[in-house]
């Protein structure tokens, strides 16, 4: 965040504000005091606000010329009455020129030519540097908010979180310097030496008992037996259909729906009919449980993605609006006569709040005043609601409350742009020039589930790099297949064979333990390879393939000591999804406090995660859910004072729990 800049309002006022932020009573009586000597004209034409630097001089906005004899407002005629940094952002305009922007966040002038595209595609450029940035102002956002805290202000909580997205590579990608130079590589290497020589004997005892190193093959033969090409087709189709999502917003842009009445019913409307028929068309066909996690799982990530794209642009719009109409309410303003009489009109400006005035408008900026006000305890009203309010009458006011309306309307306005610009750096990513087709796929196909405007992006692709997570994504695939058929798959047939020959539930319970004991081993080893299946491979390919330079997909989870560190660091692209729109916006929306919150977003990712358990054993019995929401009261043990400090025995804790667990879910699933 940039530094508390301070506003200059005349050489008389300089004194009261010099140290901190001016107060109501002093912004009130200097513009008095410039009005009744007639100093002060407003120059439209330029920025609207004033920073001084060191030396006390102003930069930039309201300028002093000689005195006139009347207090009255003089601005010169110019075509656009208000030109800012964020003028071209209301409008769709064209690109196809050079468009420089400063940015009220940073100052730094930001270019872009629409030379790049062709065909409506941008050519791909990194843009690390925007990244560094973000995170630098990030943190000392975070740095200021501690110090608030500390102080005993109350708490933030914005409705969107704000995600920052750096070009960085995945832990164990032979790219990752920090991974290359890890005391443990060794260990990793010796793990996949350990993985072959174990797939040499596996395929030896198969050759020795069936004639065949895969053995009987039954489940290959399930995977491909029918159903492979419908498979394909319905994935496509249902990726075609989330541009539902982008046509909804489409309407909400051109007034044919309202996102905050309507749009966000119709948008839930739609999520639900989608998620069924997804599910649905795995019961119709009547698919193995291969393709059905396969287009379940992808069809809760385009549910995921949808619902980002279409709630974040859907709040976009709202202050896209919302600009508009005070853009057209300071036209209204700039055209009022000022009256020479003490006005009566509410508000006053000594009951404004001006405070916000000695920083840049910014969304940052917006965004903590709208938090500030939305606290029970804050002092600050909806000051703009009532300068609104009262244009829109026609009251005569006077030359203290024009000045001030039009300091408060122009910082509103500049911030609310910075907010449409979010952290894209180029115009044809601004709201709302974002929402085009081409823009909407992209993201589909990119490797997150939280939209943003514009991401980090790689320079190339690199073919080499792809072919070897290819060839990684099909030996991993094939080792699932022999683990499962060699020591799973006759485990399932044995307590199949237990229901067809009648045994009692007593019975089935009785070869509980011994079943949990012949799975344990296989199924630790089925989970490490799907997890690395998904996150290293597949999604690394997808990301060099589309130039999504943001790698991170997971962190350090082997090393957790709690399960809510466990939630965070195992799969952080549906993290980072549950953390801005569950999480946040349950604090935001429902006005839960955090513990709240927390249980909420546990709740919907266990029912998640228990609707996928239903779709592949065709039962409903609650067990993953009771399982996962048991990792609260753990997740508050751990913070105890018999557990805090023993991360050792916190790690021991989580292993075992991720050893025992898939296999006693599944043991439970087939006897019970």
């Amino acid at each position: 965040m940039l530094a508390n800049n301070v506003i200059s309002v005349s050489s008389n006022s300089k004194e009261c504000h010099a140290g901190g932020a001016p107060s109501r009573n002093g912004f009130a009586k200097a513009i008095r005091e410039r009005a009744a000597s007639g100093e002060e004209r407003l120059d439209t034409d330029k920025h609207p606000h004033t920073f001084s630097g060191s030396d006390g001089k102003r930069e930039e906005g309201i300028i002093n010329e000689k005195p006139s004899t009347s207090p009255q407002l003089h601005r010169r005629i110019t075509s656009d009455s208000y030109d800012s940094s964020g003028a071209e952002t209301p409008e769709a305009s064209p690109l196809r020129k050079l468009t420089s922007i400063r940015s009220p966040s940073t100052g730094n002038l930001l270019s872009a030519s629409t030379g790049d595209r062709i065909n409506g595609r941008e050519r791909k450029s990194s843009t690390t540097d925007s990244s560094d940035a973000a995170r630098r102002n990030s943190q000392t956002r975070g740095s200021k908010r501690e110090q608030e805290k500390s102080n005993g202000a109350p708490p933030r909580h914005g409705r969107f979180r704000e995600l920052i997205f750096t070009r960085q590579f995945s832990t164990f990608d032979r790219q990752n310097q920090n991974a290359a130079s890890s005391p443990f590589y060794g260990f990793y290497v010796l793990f996949w030496i350990a993985v072959v020589f174990w797939i040499i004997k596996m395929a030896a005892d198969n050759w020795r008992k069936t004639g065949s190193p895969l053995g009987t093959n039954d489940i290959m033969k399930t995977m491909f037996r029918r159903d492979v090409f419908v498979l394909m087709i319905s994935d496509g189709v249902m990726s075609a259909l989330t541009g539902v999502s982008w046509i909804i917003q489409l309407l909400v842009l051109h007034d044919y729906v309202d996102w905050n009445r309507t749009g966000w019913i119709l948008q839930n409307i739609w999520q639900s009919l989608f998620i069924a028929n997804v599910i649905g068309l795995t019961l119709v066909r009547d698919w193995p449980w291969t393709h059905t996690v396969f287009f379940v799982l992808h069809g809760l990530v385009m549910l995921m993605k949808q619902h980002s794209y279409a709630f974040y642009n859907g709040y976009l719009s709202s202050l896209y609006k919302k600009r508009v109409y005070l853009l057209k309410q300071l036209k209204k303003l700039e055209n009022m006569q000022p009256v020479t009489t003490p006005s009566t009109v509410a508000p006053d400006i000594s009951e404004l709040s001006t405070s916000h005035l000695t920083h840049r408008p910014s969304a940052s900026e917006y965004r903590e005043k709208q938090n500030s006000i939305s606290q029970p305890q804050g002092n600050d009203t909806h000051d703009i609601e009532s300068i609104t309010r009262a244009i829109e009458e026609g009251h005569p006011l006077n030359v203290d409350q024009v000045l001030m309306f039009e300091r408060l309307i122009k910082w509103e306005i500049d911030a609310l742009a910075d907010e449409l610009r979010g952290k894209a750096i180029q115009p044809s990513h601004y709201y709302p020039n974002n929402l085009s087709a081409w823009n909407h796929y992209e993201y589909i196909f990119l490797p997150t589930v939280v939209y943003e405007l514009q991401y980090p992006r790689s320079d190339s692709i690199n073919a080499l790099y792809v072919a070897e997570k290819a060839a990684a994504t099909f030996g991993v695939i094939f080792v699932m297949i022999m683990v499962s058929q060699t020591f799973i798959y006759p485990v399932v047939m044995r307590t199949v064979a237990m229901k067809e020959m009648g045994y009692t539930t007593a019975q089935r319970f009785a070869e509980f333990p011994w079943l949990l004991s012949d799975l344990v081993f296989p199924f630790m080893m089925e989970y490490l390879l799907a997890w690395y299946l998904i996150w290293e491979t597949v999604l690394n390919i997808i990301a060099e393939l589309t130039f999504f330079a943001d790698r991170s997909f997971y962190d350090a989870w082997w090393n957790s000591v709690s399960w809510d560190q466990f939630a965070r660091d195992w799969n952080r692209p549906v993290h980072n999804f549950l953390l801005r729109h569950v999480y946040h916006s349950s604090i935001s929306s429902m006005r839960v406090n955090k513990h709240t919150a927390t249980l909420i977003t546990f709740f919907l990712s266990a029912c998640v995660h228990e609707l996928l358990m239903w779709c592949i054993f065709k039962k409903l019995r609650g067990y993953l859910l009771a399982m996962q929401m048991c990792q609260l009261p753990l997740v508050r043990l751990s913070r105890t004072r018999w557990l805090r400090d023993k991360k050792v025995l916190g790690n021991a804790i989580f292993w075992t729990g991720i050893l025992t667990g898939p296999s006693l879910l599944c043991s439970l699933y087939l006897i019970l």
